[in-house]
Parts: structure tokens; sequence; C-alpha cells
């Protein structure tokens, strides 16, 4: 099986996990494609194992058309093996990205918006809260936007060195002196 090497390189085993064998000149086109194949693996499915195993089934996929086509005299040789390679590893992969069961937070369903959401009416939102914190002081601000991006009000009093109650009645404070100096 493939692995990683002391030195930090990839190091592709010349027999996949069926028992194929790799040709020689396909193991040194795995070698010198792994960097760019294995960091687009992990950007689409993130677990190195299954990438390795892709990588040795392409690497056999390849070396059995190599083979088929000495045997063959009217095929067109493969001329860029790395290419070649590079190019089934990556059908592999999209193969295992699409077959991966889709899953759904229950977090970002609560936190989508309604299909029914203006976004005319969000830009005007946004114009409002902007004008009312220019009003308030910069700490305000930031915990405000922290409140915002889903921090609970303990871990704002934290990072203000608060407690949670003191950081909401700050924000409260600042906002009721902010609507008496607006008149809202």
């Amino acid at each position: 099986m493939a692995g990683a090497v002391p030195s930090g390189s990839f190091r592709i085993s010349p027999v996949d996990r069926l028992g194929r064998r790799i040709d020689p000149a396909v193991l040194a086109a795995a070698e010198e494609i792994s960097p760019r194949a294995v960091a687009h693996g992990m950007k689409l499915l993130g677990d190195l194992a299954v990438i390795a195993n892709l990588l040795e089934e392409a690497g056999a996929i390849v070396t059995r058309r190599l083979r088929s086509q000495s045997s063959r005299t009217d095929s067109q040789p493969i001329q860029n093996v790395p290419g070649f390679l590079f190019i089934c590893f990556m059908r592999k992969v999209n193969r295992a990205k699409r077959k991966q069961v889709v899953t759904v937070s229950l977090r970002e369903v609560a936190q989508s918006k309604p299909s029914w959401t203006d976004p005319a009416a969000e830009l005007d939102m946004k114009i409002l809260v902007d004008e009312f914190l220019d009003h308030c002081d910069f700490i305000t601000q930031d915990m405000f936007w922290r409140r915002v991006e889903g921090f609970s009000w303990e871990e704002i009093g934290r990072v203000y060195e608060m407690s949670a109650h003191a950081a909401l009645e700050r924000v409260r404070h600042v906002f009721q002196q902010v609507r008496a100096r607006l008149k809202i």
C-alpha cells in the first residue's frame, strides 16, 4: 500500500489493493504527479488513505493499458504517461466524490435564509446597522459582530475578560444610549 515516508514525500506501492502489479514507468510517473494529485485529492476527499488507494488503482489501470498497447500495433501509444495517469486519477477521485453521502447539519438548515428573503431589504438593513454602529465604540461594535457571527455571550465575555452577563449588559447599555441620541 501507499503511504508517507519519513522524508515527507508520498510513496506508491508497486501492487494495488487488488493485487495488480504497477509498471516501474507508471510508478515513476506516479511519484512525479503525487504532490499535485495528493493536494487535489485532499481538497475533494480529505482522506489520505482513500487517495493512496485511488492513485494505486489508477496506476494499475494505466499499466494494463500500456501492456495492451504493446501487444496491439494498431493503437496509438500513450505519449505522456504522467498526464494520462493524472487524468485517470482525477476521474477516480471525482467518481469517489460523487459516491459520497451528502450530510446536512442542523446548524446549516437553521441558519439558511428563506427563499423569500429580499436582497434589497437585506442591503437596507445592513446600511441601517452600519449607521447605528457608527455611533457605538469599537468594543461594542466588535461584540455585536461577534454575536451576529454566532459567538455566545460567554465566548464574547471571555475575549474581553468579563462575564457573559456583563458583555450583554454593556451592549444593551450602549445601544440604549445610541437610541436616545438618535431619538429612535
